[in-house]
């Protein structure tokens, strides 16, 4: 398994028999994950004696190149995201935006997000909704927020709108936008088995999401 470049929070990076865990991750199943957004970066042991094992890190942008990242790479509309979600509602879920598709002003199409190595991440995260009419495109008036996401899931969307004070405004009423990533109360990752439901392989537990179609 090859090392990811750039990270999420949640990002599976490795094994524990390969690499120990170091600032910016998290230990967990005898696997080593991402606990915050950046670049993933590998450092000789600090401690010899102890392990020998290379330490596995994850390092944010310096503050002067955020600002400039951040002023040149803000989310556009019609621009693919990869954002988590952090809140639920009746009408609207709350997410913050992690990863920005590349500008594409001086081109006719859109640069797709299929992992976070393919876009910018942002060292601040941008704030954003869904509002429940732009989670699915068809029979939208069967569509339940907590039947389409749960607080921590990975999605990917696109920015519909700039929106105000809440944030940007996010739509995933494509067959390629919807959950990426999804986890179950222990940590487990959750498979997906078919548009609309993702399950736990150990236990067979299934969950309803709206799910993003894989490429």
């Amino acid at each position: 398994m090859a090392l990811p470049t750039l990270a999420l929070p949640g990002t599976l990076l490795g094994p524990s028999s390969k690499y120990a865990p170091g600032p910016g991750t998290h230990l967990h199943d005898a696997s080593i994950y991402a606990s915050l957004a950046g670049t993933v970066a590998t450092s000789p042991s600090p401690n010899p004696a102890t392990t020998k094992l290379p330490l596995l890190s994850i390092s944010r942008p310096s503050p002067a190149a955020t600002a400039t990242a951040n002023a040149t790479l803000l989310p556009e509309v019609d621009a693919q995201v990869l954002a988590r979600i952090t809140r639920l509602g009746a009408r609207f879920a709350s997410a913050e935006i992690l990863v920005v598709a590349p500008s594409t002003t001086t081109t006719t199409t859109t640069t797709t997000l299929s992992s976070p190595t393919e876009g910018v991440v942002c060292s601040t995260p941008f704030g954003a909704q869904i509002r429940r009419e732009d989670i699915r495109a068809t029979e939208k008036d069967k569509v339940t927020v907590r039947d389409s996401f749960r607080v921590g899931d990975l999605i990917r969307a696109v920015v519909i709108s700039l929106g105000d004070q809440g944030g940007y405004y996010l739509s995933t009423a494509k067959n390629e936008l919807g959950v990426v990533v999804a986890r179950g109360e222990d940590g487990e990752v959750l498979v997906p088995v078919s548009w609309r439901e993702v399950r736990d392989m150990r236990t067979g537990r299934g969950e309803a999401r709206k799910v993003a179609k894989p490429f």
